[in-house]
């Protein structure tokens, strides 16, 4: 009889000791496969975040160059800008080209003569006698004349005997390539006295000029000189500084 109770004790010892493994067993399975979950959530995560660096990498990179071409392009902006503002200052300013249109200048400058004109010298100078200054026709838009100072504030100027005289003395320069033809005196042929700030300009070619000779063109003010020849640029042979004495 005890024999008996002893197996079933046994029995039921071994069955209880099956069932606790068994449950065990589960238990750590259960726990491999959080495990393994974790780990596999851990992998996608870190794949999700390769992504998402590599997205923002390709952003990044994007915008860089947006802007490199939104810098380029300002760069542009700013030197066209500059050239602009350096261009007006200079023919505003400084000098201009102007190009010459007939032969009331011959024999010192020819037709189609191309010119660069001074145009700071008289904001700190008087001009001097023989300069040959650019100033504008005032009958006429966009047009301007060329020739050169033959009398200066306070002078009286007169035509006669062929010949520029000043303060009744002969002017004696050597600009003139002939004499001056009677007909050509103009309002010159009376003395006129210049004022404070007035200039009497004639071209050097003398009879096949129209200058302060000439009624329409007249004396001019010291206002109306935009400037004096300096360097002539065309053609090629004849490039240099203009000689004014």
């Amino acid at each position: 009889m005890a024999r008996k109770y002893r197996l079933e004790y046994l029995k039921k010892k071994r069955a209880k000791e099956r069932k606790k493994e068994l449950k065990r067993q589960q238990m750590l399975e259960a726990r491999a496969a959080r495990e393994a979950w974790k780990a596999n959530k851990a992998l996608a995560g870190d794949a999700k975040d390769e992504i998402l660096e590599d997205d923002r990498g390709a952003i990044a990179d994007k915008e860089e160059k947006e802007l490199s071409v939104v810098r380029e392009m300002l760069g542009w902006v700013l030197y066209v800008a500059i050239i602009i503002a350096a261009t007006y200052l200079i023919v505003t300013y400084v000098g201009q080209r102007t190009r010459v249109s007939g032969d009331s200048m011959l024999p010192s400058l020819h037709d189609e003569d191309n010119l660069i004109v001074d145009k700071i010298s008289y904001r700190f100078r008087d001009p001097e006698r023989y300069e040959i200054i650019v100033f504008p026709y005032k009958y006429q838009e966009d047009t301007y004349y060329i020739k050169r100072i033959i009398g200066l504030p306070g002078e009286t100027v007169q035509i006669k005997d062929g010949a520029v005289y000043i303060n009744d003395e002969p002017l004696g320069e050597k600009y003139g390539i002939e004499p001056i033809d009677e007909d050509k005196k103009g309002i010159a042929e009376d003395p006129i006295t210049l004022g404070e700030d007035e200039y009497f300009v004639m071209g050097d070619n003398r009879n096949h000029s129209s200058d302060s000779r000439d009624s329409s063109v007249g004396v001019l003010n010291r206002e109306d000189l935009i400037g004096r020849a300096w360097i002539r640029i065309w053609p090629l042979d004849s490039i240099g500084v203009i000689p004014h004495e």
